[in-house]
């Protein structure tokens, strides 16, 4: 069976489904390169577990909760500076008033 595909991205995800690498021509016999097999492949995928292919979902999910987390103390900060300002202003036209009241009642 010679299946089409490449080592990166072969025609079948199933190990067990996928050709032999074919040996060079070019190798002596008995060369230090060992044939590659599908006990190997299969072995080697042992290890990418579900954890494993859920660790990007699990950094994105992470860096959007501190980027949300930023964004909320950011416009408290605004808030209060606004809230701050707001207040400044309404001392001063307090401030106004009694005085224009004093001139008034002086007069």
């Amino acid at each position: 069976m010679i299946a089409i595909g490449t080592v990166d991205r072969p025609l079948t995800h199933d190990p067990q489904k996928q050709a032999l690498m074919p040996t060079s021509l070019s190798e002596p016999a008995g060369s230090a390169t060992p044939v590659v097999t599908t006990i190997g492949a299969n072995a080697s995928r042992q290890n990418r577990t579900r954890e494993m292919q859920l660790i990007p979902e699990a950094l994105a999910r992470a860096h959007m909760h501190d980027r949300l987390r930023d964004a909320d103390i950011e416009r408290r900060a605004v808030r209060l500076v606004t809230a701050r300002r707001m207040q400044r202003r309404a001392e001063r036209v307090s401030m106004r008033a009694r005085r224009a009241l004093a001139m008034a009642v002086m007069n």
